[in-house]
């Protein structure tokens, strides 16, 4: 039960993008488009995975002093490992991206969990909570990067939605669509929030 709740606490309740408004310079960057989203998304989600279980099974013997050192040390290697795996198997998919990938040693959302959950809990719990964070924050960035290519290309996926008369609102795939877009999900969430927060107190 314990293991299901640490799941869905990053895909909802502490959702890194949309909750905890961590990582934002990837949420904002890298979602002109849905297919560099999912890739982040799970490219994080891996080194979450990986980082979280590796610190949580070392986190005896990482003198106190040094853990946050020790803790990027371990993320670089997962991230390393995934960024030479996008070049080799996916090519273009780590020319869109970037120097977005290697900045996911610093991804304030994975060095947080570590030092949040995984330097305290076990393996098998700091593996659950990577998973849930990860998926948490591939899913706030497709949903971004949908909105943002439908409105802004017209497309979704690379796919045309509405043909060659539709007229794209190019605002959508620059910077400031991405805050505006960002701006409107947060809003949406605090009305929801807020909306049953008063249905309860007046139960």
């Amino acid at each position: 039960m314990r293991g299901l709740k640490v799941f869905l606490n990053g895909l909802l309740k502490e959702n890194p993008s949309l909750v905890l408004l961590l990582g934002m310079c990837p949420t904002l960057a890298v979602t002109t488009g849905v297919s560099n989203a999912i890739g982040m998304g799970l490219s994080a989600t891996a080194v979450l995975i990986c980082s979280n279980f590796v610190i949580s099974l070392l986190r005896k013997f990482i003198p106190s002093k040094i853990r946050i050192a020790g803790y990027i040390v371990i993320i670089a290697s997962f991230v390393t490992v995934v960024q030479m795996f996008l070049q080799a198997y996916v090519p273009s998919l780590y020319d869109s991206l970037g120097l977005f990938i290697p900045l996911i040693v610093v991804n304030c959302i994975i060095l947080g969990r570590a030092e949040a959950f995984a330097s305290k809990n076990n393996i098998f719990l700091s593996a659950l909570d990577g998973l849930g964070m990860g998926l948490g924050f591939t899913l706030s960035l497709t949903l971004i990067a949908t909105i943002r290519e439908i409105l802004g290309n017209g497309t979704w996926l690379g796919i045309s939605l509405f043909g060659e008369g539709f007229q794209p609102a190019s605002i959508m795939i620059l910077a400031p669509g991405a805050f505006l877009t960002l701006g409107c999900i947060l809003a949406v969430i605090n009305l929801i929030s807020a909306k049953r927060n008063g249905g309860n107190k007046n139960a």
